[in-house]
């Protein structure tokens, strides 16, 4: 099978990594790729917003099947444009995309289709945004409408911060075009989970939950991100938890996008409130989670090739469950001077050679470029340092080793991930 993966971040090279270790895959091409994606795959490149330059690609290359890694590509319509040349795709279509392009849509869904979610407002006048966030209950959460890289969110804890999230919104227009809505949900308390399944119609098939950490900095403090760590799996998700994750939300919504004409096909993230009375909604997205993936695909001992054919294919219901491994896996993700806001590139990065063929330990390209021989940053995240051991404990241990062996101007990264597994002892 000759796959083209999508994307150049650290999601696209897990999934690289992993689909270049599958029997099945004769080649494998990414677009455009990053430096550590270069290392399992030949990079091309095409305009990924010109979607008759991605068909003739397709077929220049032979692609048997493509993977779209990023939300905007299929937002955009691009699974549609290729399934309509008779191209496998795992990606849903434009339509069921929505899921993740508009949040104010999806709260519409979900309250259509009974799925558990925070109450929630939406706004298109911006004195209409400031008048009630004058008056709601604090906190509150105040999300751009649309696409903002994982950083449209602000958690406010207090009336002045709810103020200051209005104006960054509409006056400062810092979120763009996202926050044309504004959407305002209720302060859901409770520990957050992540799970992810295959999707294939009404044929749902769950992976092993995760655990993602947003904000910047220890303690679940700063801004948010598009995602410092993650790990896997979750003691908080356990079996009776799943099922009520599947029973109450991920099956609702994939039956209810049949109903509605819009089956999904492809991944679809569930991003949870472990709340008092049960998992609530915090949002959807329609592809992969960045650094979730990292963690999830090392645990995975399946091969995963076959599991996205299949789904791509409308042949889900027949695959066998994915198998993954015991113990836990763990990311740590090492961002540039200055992450989520403005940041440096092309510092140069050290010691990743003294981390090459472990197999505990792994470390995705997410923002870097090869330059004469050398690897450099060139995002604001730039590495998930991600390993696999026994116990989150050890897997945490191996994961932090693995940080201290490489350097860049300006590193930063979360000391902390984790420690809601690790507090529970």
């Amino acid at each position: 099978m000759r796959v083209l993966v999508i994307g150049g971040g650290g999601r696209e090279h897990a999934l690289c990594w992993k689909i270049a270790r599958s029997p099945l895959c004769e080649q494998l091409f990414a677009c455009p790729g990053n430096a550590g994606i270069a290392e399992v795959a030949s990079l091309v490149h095409f305009d990924v917003t010109d979607h008759s330059d991605v068909l003739e690609s397709c077929s220049e290359f032979g692609i048997d099947l493509v993977i779209v890694g990023p939300e905007a590509p299929l937002c955009d319509g691009l699974a549609d444009t290729l399934r309509a040349a008779g191209i496998a795709v795992f990606g849903p279509s434009a339509a069921a995309s929505q899921l993740e392009g508009s949040k104010a849509w999806a709260k519409a869904f979900m309250a259509r289709h009974g799925v558990p979610t925070a109450d929630a407002w939406a706004f298109d006048d911006a004195d209409a945004l400031s008048a009630h966030l004058s008056t709601c209950p604090v906190p509150v959460v105040v999300k751009a409408d649309g696409l903002a890289g994982g950083k449209g969110v602000l958690i406010c804890m207090n009336r002045e911060e709810a103020l200051e999230a209005a104006r960054a919104m509409t006056t400062e227009a810092r979120f763009g075009d996202a926050a044309s809505c504004v959407v305002v949900e209720e302060f859901m308390v409770g520990e957050e989970a992540s799970v992810f399944a295959l999707v294939e119609g009404d044929t749902v098939v769950p992976l092993q939950p995760l655990q993602d950490h947003k904000r910047r900095f220890d303690g679940d403090q700063g801004p948010n991100t598009g995602g410092m760590g993650a790990y896997t799996p979750v003691p908080a998700v356990d079996g009776a938890m799943l099922q009520r994750i599947v029973d109450e939300v991920l099956v609702p919504v994939a039956e209810g996008l049949c109903t509605e004409g819009t089956p999904y096909r492809g991944l679809l993230y569930a991003g949870l409130m472990l709340t008092d009375e049960g998992p609530r909604v915090v949002e959807f997205n329609c592809r992969f989670g960045d650094p979730e993936c990292q963690p999830l695909l090392l645990a995975l001992d399946s091969d995963l090739l076959p599991l996205l054919a299949a789904t791509a294919k409308g042949e889900l219901a027949g695959v066998e469950a994915p198998v993954f491994a015991g113990g836990a896996s763990l990311c740590v993700v090492l961002v540039s001077e200055g992450y989520p806001g403005s940041y440096p590139t092309g510092r140069r990065i050290d010691g990743l050679e003294s981390l090459a063929g472990r197999e505990d330990v792994v470390v995705f390209h997410a923002g870097t470029v090869e330059v004469d021989g050398h690897t450099e940053t060139a995002g604001g995240r730039v590495l998930g340092v991600t390993a696999r051991g026994p116990s989150v404990e050890e897997a945490r241990r191996l994961a932090y080793e693995a940080v201290e062996l490489i350097s860049f101007e300006g590193m930063g990264f979360r000391n902390d991930i984790a420690h809601r597994a690790l507090s529970r002892g």
